[in-house]
């Protein structure tokens, strides 16, 4: 930090005036956080940086704002430059959990049914985050129905190099800013995957430890449906930070859908649910504007009720969606009004909320 000694601002007044603003998720003030950077007083001029939990910050705006409002005030303050920067702190060692070098968070996407669109919502969600400045990666271990090459407009195979201590690396292949794995790239997409448990199992200890990953800020694992062997392998041995859970309103997909919340919650494999982001939630016909409500209403906000877990975003049923995962262009980078790209970024930005709260009780604990 440097600072002009003649100024008769001090810093010592910059950080008990920005001790008065509170991190709004976390709780305690951004100081306390240790998340003002680089204070600098030039006369009465003043700049520092806010270090956020997340390029994803849902609050940067009111966060910066408070800020720069909290240093004007101080006497002899004329102008105020708050600079904003964020960095993601890994949430540390999970007990009994294998950590994935350079990834900070593991994150589950999981649905208690096929069909709910947890791949559109895991792939939407990757591609969000990184556009906001995130690194991420997308693991595709859906073995039987790998769909994110599809989504992503991928089809080249992974490379692969060798590293000083003889082990292979697997190069992953990048679209939309995201580093993604998947078997739908090593194997013809017309011939089924007739492999056994252990097979899968191995080729899924490759994905997330002999993938050159580093660095990321987020791992999202778009897991199978329900909770057979592969979900329930991965949940048991994953770093995972949380899970995402998919839903449609419908009753048959909710009475599924706690099936797999309660295996995430068993005393055995222990993973804070992020929470439900309902897909399908509506459709609105694009000549009237009318909403229909077809697969029902309300069934994930009363399960996040009965779950006491948050209902972190509604997305309806479009056709955009549908196009945007046919055509490899997701729906999050289609600025048309009809595309949702508000929605799939606002999902985006309460899971990396969600995922920064958990750290910070990880380690406060």
């Amino acid at each position: 930090m440097s600072l002009t000694t003649e100024s008769p601002v001090r810093e010592a007044q910059i950080l008990a005036a920005l001790a008065t603003v509170e991190e709004p998720e976390l709780g305690g003030s951004l100081v306390s956080h240790g998340m003002i950077k680089d204070v600098v007083v030039a006369g009465d001029k003043v700049s520092f940086t806010v270090e956020l939990t997340t390029p994803a910050c849902p609050l940067r705006e009111r966060i910066q704002s408070e800020a720069a409002a909290a240093v004007q005030a101080i006497p002899g303050v004329r102008e105020v430059e708050v600079k904003m920067a964020a960095k993601v702190q890994a949430r540390g060692q999970i007990p009994d959990r294998q950590a994935i070098p350079g990834v900070a968070h593991v994150i589950a996407v999981a649905a208690g049914k096929g069909g709910v669109g947890k791949s559109t919502v895991a792939v939407n969600l990757a591609v969000a985050l990184a556009d906001m400045g995130a690194k991420v990666g997308l693991l595709d271990a859906d073995i039987f129905g790998p769909s994110v090459p599809l989504m992503l407009g991928v089809c080249d195979q992974p490379g692969a190099i060798e590293r000083e201590n003889g082990q292979i690396s697997i190069i992953p292949l990048q679209a939309h800013g995201v580093k993604l794995i998947s078997i739908g790239l090593l194997i013809d997409e017309d011939k089924p995957v007739l492999w056994r448990g252990p097979m899968i199992t191995q080729l899924l200890q490759q994905f997330l430890y002999q993938v050159d990953w580093a660095p990321l800020d987020y791992l999202i694992v778009d897991l199978p449906p329900g909770t057979g062997d592969v979900p329930l392998t991965l949940a048991q041995n994953l770093p995972v930070t949380g899970a995402l859970i998919v839903t449609t309103p419908q009753n048959v997909a909710t009475a599924d859908v706690i099936k797999a919340m309660q295996m995430f919650r068993h005393e055995k494999i222990n993973i804070p649910l992020l929470g439900i982001v309902e897909n399908m939630a509506y459709f609105v016909a694009p000549d009237t504007g009318k909403r229909y409500d077809i697969f029902g209403q309300g069934g994930a906000e009363r399960l996040a009720q009965q779950m006491d877990i948050p209902l972190l975003g509604q997305i309806p049923l479009g056709i955009s969606v549908r196009e945007g995962g046919d055509l490899g262009t997701p729906a999050t980078l289609n600025e048309a009004p009809d595309a949702y790209a508000k929605l799939f970024r606002e999902l985006a930005q309460q899971v990396a909320a969600r995922v920064s709260i958990l750290t910070a009780q990880a380690q406060a604990a």
